[in-house]
């Protein structure tokens, strides 16, 4: 017996011995699916589960989180399919591999995204104010994010010449990475040197190949974000500074991070599922830009790597983890 056999079996026989009132009230409940590549940082759930609360909702009584974490981007699909199965009244697509699965695989059942990606550069909707479709949501990029952390990068080694950047080959917002960053380096006089990676198993010939970049900046990516402790590891022992967008790579070992606040999109996003829930129309819903950003600097990090962070960066941090 599978998981999702097992789910079924147990959440059958509770209905079964609840009295008709019972039975009835849990009949309403809207399940929401949660899709991602490995699991999220629970702060990220949180937020979403905080923004619910907000609106109302008790989860396990008006809503129900149903979680479908693949452990690869090439699983997708089938994630998708199985809460297909399941009639979700709503898909949360979380990160950049699950919007296209959600959107081309959820059928009629509206798909509700937080991702690192341009939705109407990648083609996933008509645009950001009238998305069109069955797909609306939070995308956490902004146009200059690129060019900040580059900044953060020469204001910590002022004579950085040539970075690192990583990136998974796949991703829809590959190319978008790249071009920003790029443009973002040469108006620094600094090199980019690609560092592309299929899945996790290249992250370790990808980054040492990187030894002769004075800095490494991590794409937001879901695939990334999994597996942020084995970056962060293999960033010290090459000894390369990192930026990236999510503070929880700097929890796992990263310098630092600058980016939007994680959290509070999730948060956002649990609007968008109760105006869903009430009848509105992905088409017609508006999709949200991040509004909140933090810059993170782990400072046990930096003393590993034998960086002196200059004071007025130290002074700018939202967090610094001692």
């Amino acid at each position: 017996m599978n998981r999702r056999e097992f789910i079924k079996v147990i959440a059958g026989s509770a209905a079964a011995s609840l009295p008709a009132a019972g039975r009835a009230q849990q009949a309403e409940t809207k399940r929401v699916g949660f899709l991602r590549v490995g699991p999220p940082p629970e702060s990220w759930l949180d937020g979403l589960r905080q923004g619910l609360r907000e609106l109302g909702y008790v989860e396990g009584r008006d809503i129900a989180i149903e979680l479908a974490l693949p452990s690869s981007a090439d699983r997708v699909a089938e994630a998708v399919a199985e809460l297909v199965r399941l009639k979700v009244d709503v898909i949360l697509a979380s990160g950049t591999p699950s919007l296209r699965p959600a959107r081309d695989g959820s059928g009629t059942i509206p798909v509700v995204f937080v991702a690192a990606v341009d939705p109407v550069a990648t083609g996933l909707v008509a645009t950001l104010a009238r998305p069109g479709g069955n797909v609306t949501g939070v995308t956490a990029m902004q146009g200059d994010i690129a060019g900040k952390r580059l900044q953060l990068l020469r204001e910590l080694i002022p004579n950085l010449s040539r970075i690192g950047l990583l990136v998974r080959a796949t991703s829809q917002a590959n190319d978008q990475y790249v071009e920003e960053t790029e443009a973002a380096a040469r108006a620094l006089g600094v090199q980019v040197q690609l560092l592309s990676v299929r899945d996790a198993i290249d992250l370790d010939a990808s980054i040492s190949s990187a030894r002769g970049a004075s800095a490494l900046i991590v794409a937001d990516d879901a695939v990334f974000t999994t597996h942020r402790a084995q970056i962060s590891e293999l960033a010290l022992k090459s000894r390369l500074p990192t930026v990236s967008g999510l503070r929880e790579t700097v929890d796992a070992g990263g310098l630092m991070s600058y980016g939007p606040h994680y959290k509070d999109l999730y948060r956002r996003a649990a609007g968008h599922v109760h105006k869903i829930m009430h009848g509105a129309k992905p088409a017609d819903l508006s999709i949200e830009q991040p509004t909140k950003f933090e810059f993170v600097l782990n400072m046990r990090t930096a003393k590993a790597l034998g960086v002196t962070v200059p004071p007025m960066l130290l002074a700018r941090a939202d967090e610094v983890i001692e």
